[in-house]
């Protein structure tokens, strides 16, 4: 990773800085992944693009939907192959911090199960093979102090991925978020952050694409319904110039109305950690975090922040 600093606007805000980077990745399991990345910041900090490509192959688990399990709580496993990128651009809003966006996205994917998928609740047989492309709207309000580790500020965003034939896939349906982070500062060494989110999905939307619960603490894809929400809080405490810990907890929802009546799963998760300045020119904090959720504790790095946000 390159990061390349931005001097300040012209009404002396921060700007965010321009980041190129390179990649890949393996996991235990079998997930191997290549990619490849640049962020970057123009026009005294109006214009923001986004460009990415990547190439991966990640073995997952599918749990059900909204508190729909396999028969005998078993976990179904698969394998997703995808390759493809994103480019987009969003533009502020005359001197406000409001940012207009859009994306065009473009990804060939194909799963392969490890067992039979065949009747299973929220599993479309015909999901297995999908070009998918999206244009993605979205509204962002940003007044962070810093892009890596903030401290004060607001972080507001509203999306909605539009998948569509018409632009390229094999399949029509939509889905929405909404993000809502607030930092503050309870001292000069007392750091408060809240965040906020909830997404939904429409008809058609492979299984795999469903909105989970994204918390320290709770694995990947593990709560997934056509809607999801979750809440989170972090304290940190800046001990040392250079050193800080932190502590969090947080709560989450599924819910999804497939097959039978309504259903829903709640989840809860919390954890500490520490973190370092690793940068001070970027006011760039990395560390640890040991999260503790319904299943085993998970070992998270964290890299600026656990909501990075571009």
């Amino acid at each position: 990773m390159f990061v390349d600093r931005n001097p300040a606007d012209s009404s002396g805000n921060e700007t965010r800085p321009n980041i190129a980077a390179i990649g890949g990745l393996a996991t235990e399991d079998g997930t191997r992944g290549l990619f490849a990345a640049h962020v970057g910041t123009w026009m005294d900090g109006r214009l923001r693009t986004l460009a990415a490509l990547a190439d991966t192959d990640v073995n997952l688990e599918f749990f059900g939907l909204g508190g729909e399990r396999n028969a005998g709580n078993a976990v179904l496993g698969y394998t997703v192959t995808a390759r493809g990128g994103v480019a987009g651009a969003s533009y502020r809003i005359g001197r406000s911090p409001v940012f207009v966006g859009l994306r065009y996205a473009l990804a060939q994917t194909d799963v392969d199960f490890d067992g039979i998928a065949s009747g299973l609740p929220g599993v479309e047989p015909d999901a297995v093979d999908l070009r998918l492309a999206a244009l993605t709207p979205s509204i962002t309000l940003d007044t962070r102090n810093n892009f890596f580790t903030p401290t004060r500020g607001w972080y507001l965003d509203l999306s909605m991925p539009i998948f569509r034939e018409a632009l390229g896939g094999d399949r029509d349906f939509e889905k929405i978020a909404l993000t809502a982070m607030h930092y503050r500062p309870l001292g000069e060494k007392l750091f408060l952050s809240v965040r906020g989110t909830a997404r939904s999905s429409s008809d058609g939307t492979p299984f795999y694409l469903r909105p989970f619960v994204m918390l320290r603490g709770v694995q990947a894809l593990r709560y997934q319904g056509e809607q999801a929400a979750e809440a989170e809080l972090e304290l940190r405490w800046q001990l040392h110039p250079r050193l800080s810990l932190v502590g969090f907890g947080g709560a989450g929802v599924t819910r999804s109305d497939i097959g039978t009546a309504d259903r829903h799963d709640t989840v809860a998760t919390g954890g500490a950690g520490f973190r370092y300045l690793l940068a001070r020119k970027y006011g760039l904090h990395m560390g640890l975090d040991v999260a503790v959720g319904p299943d085993e504790p998970i070992l998270y790095v964290v890299f600026g922040s656990a909501w990075l946000r571009t």
